[in-house]
């Protein structure tokens, strides 16, 4: 009770702290929203809006009623320490205060959890632009809603919130951020690799070193190179942010030759060396229906002698999590999954669709904790093995990759929520 009575005042005070530096300071806003891809997304906007202009972006994955106060304030979460949040609130008085100058473009990314998120925001953050990812079809956290349909309406209330100076960068290719289109007033900027889309992917390769493909706007065509990044849903978050560029002056060769720099963010599709001359994805950060279908996309195009995939919950599905990890489960022996490792009580529905889909229940293993399921993956492991690792934060997947990397030492540089607060849960 004493911890929501002061999680209450501290978002108060901060939130009325980043309305005060919002107003003496007025940064032009890009707002990054989706069911997947916002911290890639927003990483790659930060490269390319940063070529040109001072900006902040977003630590982490700061997108809710606290976080994006955080964000605009410059400061980093207090954890449970009340010395920490007593400091947080300092700095924002500070920058209010005294403060000589400020970030001309904030880079925000703005999350939904629960009804009444974004309207909330939206009252008191205006974007100049605002960015829609990805949502399909059950997204993640309808727990908290009536269904899919409620979730997208919150969804739908950033673009809503704009005007004709505004933009709403849209990705065409997701059939309910598309349909976006008619509910604002913004100009609009639709990307994909759909044809009839304004900034346009084609082209696509994968090999061992990463992805090629080619951008086009206006008749101009440029080609793009990420090593070290695999997988289609890479594309749409570079196309995310030559889209934000081209809305803020930036021109498509700068736009692109910014991304050509990204590096992957810890957790998300991170190739890394694994035991035995293995190689690992470690897609650890989080998971969801949408990035699990990308990820396994992923594990069945890059060679492999082996591909084990291992996977963790997919939390916050609500009425819809057992038929959902149900069908991740059936796609598996499609896509040439030669092992399957489930961690957790709602991942067990994902070996229960891969038996039912005629998966070898021999080669199925289920495991209700991450550290444990580690081990386990580590005694089969081969040379030339592929594995997959994948999960809701909860299911701790990170642990499994410790377990089979080869270079445990470098954790702390590779791994996500190494620190000592998450290490301690």
């Amino acid at each position: 009770m004493l911890k929501k009575f002061f999680k209450k005042i501290v978002v108060a005070i901060l939130k009325t702290e980043a309305k005060l530096i919002l107003a003496r300071f007025r940064p032009k806003i890009i707002a990054v929203s989706g069911t997947v891809g916002k911290t890639s997304a927003k990483e790659a906007i930060a490269l390319v809006l940063g070529s040109e202009f001072d900006i902040r972006k977003s630590e982490k994955s700061y997108n809710s009623e606290i976080g994006v106060p955080l964000a605009i304030i410059g400061a980093q979460t207090g954890w449970g320490s009340f010395k920490q949040w007593l400091l947080v609130i300092l700095k924002g008085l500070k920058v209010f205060l005294l403060a000589g100058d400020y970030p001309k473009i904030l880079i925000l990314e703005m999350g939904v959890d629960r009804p009444k998120d974004m309207e909330k925001m939206v009252s008191w953050v205006k974007p100049y632009a605002a960015v829609i990812t990805a949502v399909g079809t059950v997204p993640v956290h309808v727990q908290y809603f009536s269904g899919p349909e409620e979730l997208i309406n919150e969804k739908r209330k950033l673009v809503e919130c704009l005007d004709d100076n505004n933009w709403a960068i849209l990705n065409i290719d997701d059939k309910e951020v598309s349909a976006f289109r008619k509910n604002t007033k913004a100009k609009i900027i639709t990307y994909g690799f759909s044809e009839s889309a304004d900034l346009t992917a084609s082209n696509y390769k994968m090999d061992g070193d990463g992805i090629v493909f080619k951008v086009s706007y206006k008749g101009n065509i440029v080609p793009v190179r990420l090593d070290k990044f695999f997988g289609r849903h890479n594309v749409y978050t570079v196309l995310a942010a030559i889209s934000a560029g081209l809305a803020c002056g930036v021109n498509l060769v700068k736009s692109v030759e910014a991304v050509s720099g990204m590096k992957p963010p810890r957790g998300r599709m991170n190739l890394l060396e694994g035991v035995n001359g293995s190689l690992i994805f470690d897609d650890s950060y989080n998971s969801s229906p949408i990035a699990v279908e990308a990820a396994v996309e992923v594990l069945s195009e890059y060679p492999a002698k082996r591909r084990i995939a291992v996977l963790g919950d997919m939390k916050e599905l609500g009425a819809f999590s057992r038929s959902e990890h149900e069908r991740i489960g059936e796609m598996l022996r499609a896509k040439d999954v030669w092992l399957l490792f489930t961690i957790g009580p709602e991942a067990k529905f994902i070996a229960e669709g891969a038996r039912r889909s005629g998966f070898d229940a021999f080669k199925i293993f289920e495991f209700s904790d991450s550290a444990e399921a580690g081990e386990a993956v580590k005694k089969i492991i081969q040379e030339g093995d592929l594995i997959m690792v994948k999960g809701s934060q909860s299911a701790r997947m990170e642990r499994v990759v410790e377990s089979i990397m080869a270079h445990p030492e470098d954790k702390e540089t590779l791994l996500v929520r190494q620190e000592e607060e998450w290490k301690n849960r």
